[in-house]
């Protein structure tokens, strides 16, 4: 007899492809957000394929705080132009010079993307917006839901959760209200990186080691840019390092790594014991609430 089993990737694949079209058939106006960063691409191509040969039926939001890697920037636009779809930008630079939110005096710009995602999905209508988030990446990610209910503040309630018995998703909301849906939720970091090396996906070329100047703040590598400039006092060195994940220039540390290919980049994954966020990103280590804090406020 022919065996039809799915290996763990191509399952993985097949559910999130059913949630993306389950989202279209369900709400009126969803969105993907992308910031241009390894899991947004993913999800970005997944959804090529589960609607292709047509084009996406949905835009695409990234909201720009400003302070990205230009790189990821190049990368956001070459998919943009691959796949056709629609860009909307929400700028935190514009928010701050309207007055809408104020600068953090540590240079972080994280908890003040809310209130710019807030804005912009009531200004487009938008009754759902794709994340990338999984569940292996922090706690407040592992407690959420597929559907993530959001009130009609943007607020999220870990405590008050729809149940999805059988993978069915409750997207019924009322005027003001939205979902934040998360197709990756039950992918790991090397699930992604193994998807990525199966489907040859276009990334940014901060995820491949490099020789790179950075300098070492409190046991974290930064990458020295217009960004993160030498401070009184610091020396900088060459050394071989990559981007487990990209956030913002002043904020996300590099790894010291020689995985130069996406088939290293896989080993070398599957030997790491920490999560990519709690490796690399400094606007997380403010407290160990700092992400669900963000959450319930509006963050995706």
């Amino acid at each position: 007899m022919t065996s039809h089993v799915l290996s763990q990737l191509r399952s993985l694949e097949a559910e999130s492809i059913h949630i993306i079209r389950e989202v279209v058939a369900e709400m009126q106006r969803p969105v993907l957000l992308f910031s241009g960063g390894k899991d947004s691409i993913v999800m970005l191509h997944l959804a090529a394929k589960a609607f292709a040969p047509a084009r996406i039926p949905f835009p695409i939001m990234h909201v720009d705080t400003g302070l990205n890697f230009q790189t990821v920037l190049d990368c956001r636009d070459r998919w943009v132009e691959r796949l056709g779809v629609q860009l909307v930008v929400a700028s935190v630079q514009d928010a701050i010079d309207r007055g809408l939110v104020k600068e953090e005096p540590n240079g972080s710009r994280n908890r003040i993307q809310t209130p710019v995602l807030l804005e912009a999905v009531e200004k487009h209508g938008f009754d759902a917006a794709f994340g990338g988030g999984r569940r292996d990446e922090e706690k407040a990610r592992a407690k959420e839901r597929v559907f993530s209910f959001r009130d009609d503040f943007g607020q999220w309630d870990p405590k008050n959760q729809r149940p999805e018995i059988w993978s069915l998703y409750n997207g019924r909301v009322h005027q003001g209200e939205s979902i934040r849906v998360f197709p990756l939720s039950n992918w790991t970091e090397l699930d992604i990186w193994s998807y990525i090396a199966a489907e040859d996906i276009d990334i940014p070329d901060l995820y491949l080691a490099r020789e790179r100047e950075v300098v070492d703040r409190g046991g974290m590598l930064f990458a020295v840019n217009e960004f993160t400039p030498l401070k009184e006092g610091e020396t900088s060195e060459r050394r071989s390092v990559r981007y487990r994940t990209v956030g913002d220039a002043n904020l996300t540390a590099a790894v010291e790594s020689d995985a130069s290919t996406l088939t290293a980049i896989v080993e070398e994954t599957a030997a790491v014991r920490i999560t990519e966020r709690g490796a690399t990103r400094g606007d997380d280590k403010v407290s160990e609430a700092a992400m669900e804090d963000r959450k319930r406020e509006g963050y995706f």
